[in-house]
Formats: C-alpha cells, sequence, structure tokens
C-alpha cells in the first residue's frame, strides 16, 4: 500500500504518544502505532472498522463515534491525529476530520492527512491551510500526498463548537436517491410482516415498511453509528412504534432471528475499490435468517452481476423492477 509506505515514512511516533484515528480505524498504521507503545483513539463511526482496528492492535482501543466525538471527548488532549481520505464517505466528512482534529488536538500537536487528487486531498489541504493557518506538504508519490498543519495555541470559538455539532450528511445529501426509490415501489409487504432493513443507512426503506406492516415489527440496522443516529432520530420524529434501530455488522445484532422480509441497497465500494464482497455476504446471512416463504429485496446497479452468488443462496432469484441504471432483485426461499 504506497499510502502506508508514505505515512511509515513522515510519522515518527513516541511511546505514550496519543494519536487520533480520524474515521480511519482500517488503515494498517494501527498496528504500526500499537507496536510502539502509541496510545490509540479512535474517532470512528463504522463498527466494522472498529473491530478489525482491535484485532489489528491486539488489544482494546479507546473509541468514540466520529460524527459526534464532541460531546464525549474533551478538546487539546491529542498529541497527533491521522485521516486517510481512502476511508470517507465524502467530502463533508473530510471538512468536518479537519475540523474535529483541530478541536482534539493539544497546541503543538499535528494533523496527517493522506490522499490522492482523485479522493481530493488538494481541497482538504485548503481546509487545513484555513482552519490551522499552516500547511506542510511532506510526501508526494504517484498522486498519492501526505500533508501536515500544526496546532498553534488558540482557543477554540462558540462558532467551532457549534459546527462540530452539526448533523453529518449520510449520502446523497440525506435525500432518497433513484436506486432506493425504485426498492420501495418494488417492494410487497404485509401488515404482520417482521422485516429487516440491512444496512439502513438514512432509513427511508424501513420505515416505509413500518407505514405498511402495521402489525408487525421492523428492525433497521447498520454498521454506521452517524446513520443509526440519523434513522432513530428520524424513527422518533415519524411517531411509529413498531421500529427498532440497531448497530450491527452485517447481521450480527439479529444473529438467530427470523425474517419474513428483508431489503438492502448494499454498497459496492470498500475503501475506494469496487467490490461485490458487501453484497455477497448480505445474501450469505440472509439466507440464515429469513424464514422458509420470506422474500429478500436488493437493489444494484444494473452493471453488477449479483445474479448468481444470489442463486447459490435462494430457490428462486428474478428482476422485479428496474431502469437502465439500477436493478430491483428479489429472491424466495423455499
Amino acid at each position: 500500500m504506497l499510502h502506508l509506505q508514505l505515512l511509515r515514512n513522515t510519522l515518527h511516533f513516541t511511546r505514550g504518544e496519543r494519536l487520533l484515528l480520524l474515521n480511519s480505524a482500517y488503515d494498517p498504521i494501527v498496528e504500526d502505532a500499537s507496536r510502539k507503545g502509541v496510545t490509540i483513539v479512535l474517532a470512528e463511526d463504522s463498527i466494522a472498522a472498529m473491530q478489525a482496528a482491535s484485532k489489528l492492535s491486539g488489544k482494546s482501543l479507546q473509541h468514540f463515534a466520529f460524527h459526534n466525538y464532541v460531546l464525549h471527548a474533551p478538546p487539546s488532549t491529542m498529541d497527533s491525529a491521522v485521516l486517510n481520505l481512502l476511508y470517507q464517505p465524502n467530502n463533508a466528512w473530510m471538512f468536518y476530520a479537519v475540523q474535529l482534529a483541530y478541536y482534539a488536538l493539544r497546541p503543538g500537536g499535528k494533523l496527517y492527512v493522506v490522499g490522492a487528487k482523485d479522493r481530493g486531498v488538494l481541497s482538504v489541504g485548503k481546509r487545513m491551510q484555513e482552519r490551522f493557518g499552516n500547511l506542510e506538504t511532506l510526501e508526494i508519490s504517484k498522486g498519492q500526498r501526505v500533508l501536515s498543519a500544526q496546532k498553534k495555541q488558540i482557543e477554540l470559538t462558540e462558532s467551532d463548537r457549534a459546527a462540530l455539532l452539526q448533523p453529518l450528511q449520510i449520502f446523497a445529501d440525506n435525500k432518497l436517491d433513484e436506486g432506493t426509490r425504485l426498492l420501495i415501489e418494488a417492494l410487497e409487504i404485509n401488515e404482520s410482516d417482521k422485516a429487516l432493513d440491512l444496512g439502513c443507512g438514512a432509513g427511508f426503506v424501513g420505515l416505509h415498511i413500518a407505514r405498511r406492516a402495521t402489525q408487525g415489527q421492523v428492525t433497521m440496522v447498520d454498521v454506521s453509528l452517524a446513520a443509526v443516529d440519523a434513522t432513530r432520530e428520524a424513527v422518533e420524529q415519524s411517531g411509529l412504534h413498531n421500529m427498532q434501530v440497531l448497530p450491527s455488522d452485517g447481521t450480527q445484532a439479529v444473529a438467530g432471528q427470523q425474517f419474513d422480509l428483508v431489503a438492502t441497497n448494499p454498497p459496492f465500494h470498500m475503501g475506494g475499490i469496487q467490490t461485490s464482497e458487501i453484497a455477497e455476504r448480505f445474501m450469505r446471512e440472509t439466507a440464515q435468517i429469513l424464514r422458509p416463504g420470506g422474500h429478500f429485496y436488493l437493489v444494484a446497479n444494473r452493471f453488477l452481476k449479483y445474479e448468481p452468488a444470489m442463486q447459490a443462496h435462494f430457490s428462486q432469484v428474478e428482476e422485479v423492477a428496474g431502469n437502465t441504471r439500477y436493478k430491483v432483485l428479489r429472491a424466495h426461499t423455499a
């Protein structure tokens, strides 16, 4: 990994140093820092990444949710912070991370950002210059850069704190995207269904099901703590009482339960790389929790060849809705 080598060239850890990983717990630098006796703190919203970091380090790590870190962790306590742009879902999260680093770092502490031009590292650099008042380019290689900024003796203002308390956008500006709309329109829902919204995001699918499964129960799960909090707020505002929202890596939180209906719009990028791994995992796990006669709905970009993997786990697979960009697949259990 080029970015890891660049970080190793620029980061020189000291035993006992306090290092903050900014929504970047998947980064292998966790293992390097742990071996050198660094105290690692995760500002992390993915519970899967948090678990992976604990395995890499070989120990339990201190953890705060990335999206509401300032509500639970004190300011000006970290010696250094690392942000890997590869793991950030959009620009809003990157720019928020710069603000969060400024909050968390002690005076003299440094923020290190690693990323490529096509991942927005130059835009992040501008935000670092604006926030910290300084910026240094430490390494450049094959489009990847390591940038650094040092926190000076400047107190946080009330506007700084207020900016960090603004809710982060989950994705698609928290609006209903085209694929999710097609999925919702294709769902056949019985009023007594026990349903699972797997990877609920902002909660649109689960809320739709709950409004129709009035005698049933809907569980919504997501690996992102920001998504879980946003969905819980949406559920509270809806006034519906047949719903629960749980943090979960895949179906871990509902293992052993059985469902009549499972619906998902799975991500197909991980660490900036296209992959079918998440969708295929959802298929395998759904096959274990779907009742006989139950239905599994999955929406995907049309170019993604998910049908063979679904057919390996379900007795019947068919396309029930779609357009030139998306398709909705429905699988049945025998």
